[in-house]
């Protein structure tokens, strides 16, 4: 279990009583980090716009191909990992990935000096790894604990949910809303997420 989750859960439900109770309903699981920040990215990039089903059917190929690494990944032509199953766009998106890592444009040691901004920023020069994608790997990679989603639908819709008078759904509005479960809005995201769908949520 994360350092913080016991104290983000006990503060979040002394904060706010719609949170204390999906807490109590969803007592077991928490966020958990897929390891790798390469794999996680390159994960990220495969499973864009299609089903999980095809996305592991795609990734399952790409293994099988090679070793997932910036030089298994940049030495791969586009023909091989197209017949994977990747769109032309997406093997270049790898391809940009495995550049910037093995240019050490991406330097995962460097993180843990780097606040959440600063990490999105890197992340973003990539090609293919949006804000969004950049903010699920903070949550789920790095495992940070206050990073909010506001362009996420599963939140907003959750957020509309439990908490109607935040209508209408502003980024400022939900921004101003979340103030509350600082310093813990990822925890507070994730339980959330969870009150949509009571599978625990990776990524």
């Amino acid at each position: 279990m994360q350092d913080y989750w016991a104290l983000a859960t006990a503060q979040l439900s002394q904060a706010d009583e719609v949170m204390a109770g999906l807490i109590a309903r969803y007592p077991h699981g928490q966020m958990l980090t897929r390891g790798d920040a390469f794999v996680t990215l390159a994960r990220a990039i495969t499973g864009q716009q299609i089903s999980i089903k095809a996305a592991d059917s795609v990734w399952a190929r790409l293994v099988a191909l090679t070793e997932i690494t910036p030089a298994h990944i940049a030495a791969c032509s586009v023909t091989d990992i197209r017949s994977c199953g990747y769109s032309q766009r997406k093997v270049e998106y790898l391809h940009d990935l495995a550049r910037h890592f093995a240019a050490g444009l991406i330097v995962p040691s460097a993180w843990d000096a780097m606040s959440d901004v600063e990490i999105i920023s890197d992340l973003t020069q990539i090609r293919g790894i949006g804000q969004w994608s950049a903010e699920m790997f903070l949550m789920f990679n790095l495992l940070r604990p206050d990073v909010l989603p506001l362009d996420d639908i599963g939140l907003q819709r959750a957020i509309a949910q439990h908490y109607p008078d935040t209508l209408p759904h502003t980024k400022a509005k939900l921004r101003q809303h979340a103030e509350r479960w600082q310093p813990w809005r990822s925890v507070a995201t994730w339980y959330l997420w969870r009150s949509l769908d009571p599978v625990l949520v990776a990524y």
